[in-house]
């Protein structure tokens, strides 16, 4: 039963773009429904194309754990659990922002929900700017919430739709529609560069961040899409008041690869920033070091596959880390394996803990990392 409820969003609702029916970027679309057509385009080539980056990883492999043979703990003993937005997290994980807006989004987000709720997850919604176009699809981002009452969850708008007419009230709308417990705002820069209805328009938006900031009931987290916050633009978020960041830094999925990919064009005069990026490891570090200064909260995503990878995350710097595309490919076969993945990645989280002598979430913030030469 649960696999063919997937199958109802990750087959047949995706079959027919794999087979070329899928509507062009040139096509004219308005508002909603270009939004919509984009959400769906965006899960096809995350789950079905090879949209990694192709010559730059997240940086976590150039370190491994320091090995400790008196570990001092049993492996039972071990306590994955932690705090976000003030709720307990059985994990250290959020799902990162996926997806919304669009027919098929419903049952995905709704899938999410499901798994979360179950296993204590943050759940983080994709962009929610179709629902401010339109009424049509509010509930594939209503929904989440029905399901899952009590985990954090985030909903999300662009930094771009901030500087181009989206008010503070508009966006607590979004967050009041899902009972959000806050709210990010991504940067993409690139992403928007790249897409053929994008929109690189992106002056006055720390200002913008900043109002929201200081509108909204809720925080505001700020997070790349893939491509990663540097140290000086965390210093600069910092300036303005915002307190956690989720780095969503290079090694992972190329959304500058999603939408060139979209673009249709076998020679684009843009295909090298295909690799653009920071990797995920110099991320973290970089905006750890701003801890320094002020208390910060602080995601790790972009790259993160597996459970050794968050263990080295956390290690690094990280609070917490956040995943996507993995899930997503997962939940094409069925809830089932996507609980069957998780629960291999907890394994791993929980063995990098042992052999590091982590017994808890704060104490692997401490663990030692060797560089490899």
């Amino acid at each position: 039963m649960l696999t063919k409820k997937v199958e109802h969003y990750s087959g047949a609702n995706l079959q027919h773009i794999c087979n070329g029916e899928c509507p062009q970027p040139t096509e004219l679309m308005n508002g909603a429904q270009q939004t919509s057509s984009r959400k769906e385009e965006h899960v096809r080539l995350c789950t079905e194309a090879d949209v990694r980056f192709r010559q730059k990883t997240t940086g976590l492999e150039q370190y491994d754990f320091d090995y400790v043979a008196l570990p001092e703990l049993d492996f039972e003993q071990i306590a994955t659990t932690t705090n976000f937005l003030g709720k307990r997290l059985d994990a250290p994980l959020l799902i990162s922002s996926m997806t919304g807006g669009y027919d098929g989004a419903t049952a995905i987000n709704a899938a999410l929900a499901r798994v979360c709720q179950q296993r204590r997850l943050a759940l983080g919604l994709g962009s929610m700017r179709q629902a401010l176009e339109s009424h049509t699809h509010r509930e594939s981002f209503a929904i989440v919430r029905k399901i899952a009452p009590d985990i954090p969850l985030i909903a999300n708008i662009g930094a771009t739709q901030l500087v181009q007419g989206v008010a503070p009230r508009q966006v607590e709308r979004l967050v009041t529609m899902i009972s959000a417990d806050a709210i990010a705002v991504h940067l993409n820069p690139l992403q928007e560069l790249l897409q053929p209805e994008g929109t690189p328009r992106f002056h006055g938006v720390l200002a913008a961040i900043a109002e929201l900031i200081a509108t909204l009931p809720v925080p505001v987290i700020v997070k790349e899409v893939g491509a990663g916050i540097s140290g000086r633009v965390a210093e600069q978020l910092i300036s303005i008041g915002v307190q956690i960041v989720d780095v969503a830094g290079a090694g992972g999925t190329s959304w500058a690869g999603v939408e060139l990919l979209r673009t249709h064009t076998a020679q684009h005069p843009l295909t090298e920033l295909w690799d653009c990026g920071i990797p995920t490891a110099d991320c973290i570090v970089e905006v750890a070091a701003l801890r320094k200064q002020v208390p910060l909260v602080i995601i790790g995503s972009g790259g993160i596959v597996n459970g050794f990878d968050a263990a080295k995350a956390i290690a690094l710097g990280a609070d917490l880390v956040g995943i996507a595309r993995p899930v997503l490919q997962a939940l094409q076969r069925g809830e089932t394996e996507l609980n069957r993945y998780l629960d291999e990645w907890e394994l791993q989280l929980r063995a990098a803990m042992f052999i590091t002598g982590s017994a808890t979430i704060a104490a692997l913030g401490s663990a030692r990392l060797r560089r490899r030469s």
